[in-house]
């Protein structure tokens, strides 16, 4: 028996190494952690349990017979982040650039499998060179099993991917699927294709960073949610992320103690608003105000910045905010806004997070490249989003609410449960001076002074229409509040809608305008 532990001890010794002391070494040289200290930043301290820790591939091509590792370059296992139950796999680059190969995929896939059936998320930790070529058409079999694995738990389980080296062709299509992705700057990329292919193909010159680099991906794509300076913070967004989502889609949303009193008022919001309409302010000084304290994370922040999505407590619940961002573009919803907001709605939706908007928007943005790019179909996918979710859902609306982007901003015709407006809300078919020149045009047009009768007619429909009280008299607005009760409104709306039950027509399922 001695010698049969002794052989474990050599074996589990071995599989720590992963491909060596040597490559180790070279990873940390390129301020790179590997996949195994990942997992032990990642979770609690001895939690982690490994699954197929001796698995090695089977390829016989190329000389690959002669050169195997324990494990396959590929960590798997289970473990707890704050006491809650994660799987996890981790890419180890020094076995193979972390290449993909049959049975690190199977690996991968089985984790997943147990995940879904225990309903626990997965995060993935990936670092990898992509298909491992000598095993040509059996390791792009394993990329597809892994992204049908992605789509069946997509809306099951919450799927976080974090981006921490090269991520290119094939593998990018995984975490693309997943609900969030992090990259790390300086040190990850994704892309379809890298720069060697773009300049046979198309002659352009681009560097690895500036074609799918960290901030590339963050403020030109949107294909990352979130950018880290380092892969140790990246690491710590994870568990923050974690504290405001559910353990699945049967769960429910996660409560943190808050010490707050419900019942204070917030007196800094009554003088947010500016007195000149046109007059820009920072939107996610509201939410600050009205969140409980320093819970605001922000998802997307780099992205159509026009817009802001995120995650808050409210006297310690979970829930998910969007908000129009007055201080860029003034708010507009144009194609980026509208698909990011959207799948937002749609990712709390699926975990049954509350979802709180704040509205302050003139309209969708004008012009050819808007209209030739799809924003028809695009704003389309924000209003889809909204009428589809079945969460507790409330709107605020802070100032501007004008023509078709105030319905689709969670408006009380498209499901909304609760529509409060601060006494400075203006919900027109449009701004008062574009109204006037249409409604009162031969007037204005045949006046001795037309700018003067111009304005005159302005303050008429601003006095008629530019305030919150008609939409009120119609029952659309719920309530008109002082913006100082905001944050007490709404926390005991949100309790009201705690056992809200709402489900949809029998169907497969919808066909979203993608």
């Amino acid at each position: 028996m001695e010698n049969r532990l002794d052989k474990l001890a050599r074996k589990n010794a071995e599989a720590m190494l992963g491909g060596g002391q040597k490559r180790i070494d070279a990873q940390h040289k390129k301020g790179k952690l590997t996949a195994r200290e990942r997992v032990e930043i990642l979770l609690d301290e001895g939690s982690f349990e490994e699954i197929g820790r001796f698995v090695t591939h089977r390829s016989h091509e190329f000389g690959l017979e002669e050169e195997k590792y324990l494990g396959d370059g590929v960590v798997t296992g289970y473990g707890k982040v704050n006491g809650r139950l994660v799987y996890v796999f981790s890419q180890d680059f020094t076995v193979f650039g972390g290449s993909l190969s049959e049975t690190f995929a199977e690996k991968i896939c089985k984790i997943m499998d147990l995940a879904m059936k225990n309903g626990v998320p997965v995060i993935g930790l990936n670092d990898s060179g992509g298909a491992r070529i000598q095993e040509g058409v059996v390791s792009l079999g394993g990329y597809a099993d892994i992204f049908y694995r992605n789509v069946r738990a997509s809306g099951v389980i919450p799927q976080i991917s974090a981006i921490m080296g090269p991520c290119a062709g094939g593998a990018v299509y995984s975490p693309a699927i997943t609900d969030f992705v992090m990259m790390v700057e300086n040190s990850s990329y994704m892309f379809v294709t890298g720069p060697n292919v773009v300049k046979t193909v198309t002659h352009e010159e681009v560097t690895s960073e500036e074609l799918g680099g960290a901030h590339t991906h963050a403020s030109k794509s949107g294909v990352t949610h979130f950018t880290c300076a380092n892969e140790v913070v990246c690491i710590e967004n994870i568990k923050k992320l974690l504290s405001y989502i559910p353990q699945n889609c049967e769960d429910e949303v996660p409560f943190a103690a808050c010490e707050q009193d419900a019942d204070a008022l917030v007196a800094g919001l009554n003088d947010i608003v500016p007195e000149n309409p046109n007059q820009p302010y920072n939107m996610k000084e509201v939410i600050e105000m009205v969140a409980d304290t320093d819970s605001f994370l922000e998802v997307h922040k780099d992205f159509a910045e026009n817009i802001v999505v995120g995650f808050a407590r409210l006297q310690g619940r979970s829930i998910g905010i969007v908000a129009n961002q007055p201080a860029v573009l003034a708010g507009v919803l144009d194609i980026n806004a509208s698909t990011k907001a959207a799948r937002f709605v749609r990712f709390c939706d699926c975990f049954n997070i509350p979802l709180l908007v704040f509205e302050d928007v003139p309209g969708f943005l004008p012009g050819t490249d808007q209209e030739w790019r799809g924003i028809i179909t695009n704003g389309a996918k924000l209003l889809y989003a909204f009428s589809e979710a079945t969460v507790p859902r409330i709107t605020v609306i802070t100032r501007k609410a004008y023509g078709g982007a105030y319905d689709v901003m969670n408006s009380k015709h498209i499901g909304a449960d609760m529509n409060f407006a601060w006494p400075t809300a203006e919900i027109a078919v449009m701004g008062a001076k574009g109204a006037a020149e249409i409604i009162f045009k031969k007037e204005i047009s045949t006046a001795e002074n037309p700018e003067a009768k111009l304005q005159e007619k302005v303050d008429e429909y601003t006095r008629k229409f530019a305030n919150p009280y008609r939409a009120a008299n119609r029952g659309f607005i719920d309530e008109v509040i002082s913006p100082d009760t905001t944050r007490r409104k709404l926390i005991r709306a949100f309790e009201v809608l705690e056992s809200k039950a709402d489900k949809l027509p029998k169907k497969k399922h919808g066909n979203i305008p993608l």
